[in-house]
């Protein structure tokens, strides 16, 4: 039996997938279940061109929702005609506060990898071109994306979104002027994820941010059920414990990242609502 999630606000849910058909049918009870866990913003992430569309309009009719417009490198073979300007249109949306998702992947053969790094490489000049941050994916590609970066010749504010490299990489993005996000995965039993854990008792107290990645990755207690905004509460407790933090001041850290990065307002947050 799942137990009860816990509160452990202020958090910021910093990658959910709003518009997947598992979140978005019941998406007022989702953002309730967020704001009771302590949650007070959601970046809504797109992947596609359409689906960027819908997270800008479901952060218009949500408070406390913003969205980051891109193409996900496994959909770049999918893109039409007239997708890259919707995205570019899209981008200077008043509550677009972000660039991707975007970057490469090595693990699923969906798209040519030198396809990928043509978006990938879009997708980076837009963000400096709009001064917005930048949000990463990367699988098994670690290598390729530290040098598609470190072509740019500059630092780019950004984040390496549901990180499980190791510390080496930790740093290396890091000192190419990211921050990093760590997602409910950290949590699973698996010795083979001893090596991420490692590298989150590494990352410092101000380049660290935390996610879910819902509807996917669901933290130890939910696993094997669709993931949601409120079960950041569970993972935050998590990596809070493995920092040696206490779990409060934990959360106002990765907050005050978030708002940093992403320049979110202070001022506009979650809705209180009562669950039915």
């Amino acid at each position: 039996m799942t137990p009860p999630i816990p509160h452990h606000g202020p958090l910021v849910d910093t990658h959910a997938h709003l518009d997947d058909d598992r979140l978005r049918g019941d998406l007022d009870d989702v953002l309730r279940r967020a704001r009771g866990a302590g949650l007070e913003q959601i970046l809504a992430i797109g992947t596609t061109a359409a689906d960027s569309r819908s997270v800008v309009a479901i952060a218009g009719r949500h408070r406390g929702v913003f969205a980051a417009v891109g193409v996900q490198p496994n959909h770049v073979s999918e893109a039409s005609s007239g997708d890259w300007e919707t995205i570019v249109d899209l981008a200077r949306e008043p509550k677009v506060v972000a660039i991707g998702e975007t970057g490469l992947d090595r693990y699923w053969d969906r798209a040519p990898f030198p396809l990928q790094q043509e978006w990938f490489d879009r997708h980076l000049r837009l963000a400096i071109e709009l001064d917005r941050p930048v949000v990463i994916h990367c699988r098994d590609c670690e290598a390729d994306i530290i040098h598609q970066l470190g072509q740019l010749g500059r630092p780019i504010r950004g984040v390496l979104h549901s990180f499980t490299g190791n510390a080496e990489h930790a740093a290396a993005f890091l000192s190419l002027g990211l921050h990093v996000s760590i997602a409910g995965m950290v949590t699973f039993t698996n010795r083979s994820l001893d090596g991420l854990r490692e590298a989150v008792r590494t990352i410092p107290d101000d380049r660290i941010l935390v996610e879910t990645d819902s509807p996917y990755l669901s933290p130890s207690p939910a696993r094997g059920r669709p993931n949601q905004p409120a079960h950041l509460a569970w993972t935050a407790a998590f990596i809070a414990a493995l920092r040696g933090t206490p779990v409060e001041q934990f959360a106002e850290q990765t907050t005050a990242n978030a708002r940093a990065l992403f320049r979110l307002p202070v001022e506009e947050t979650l809705e209180e609502m009562e669950l039915p």
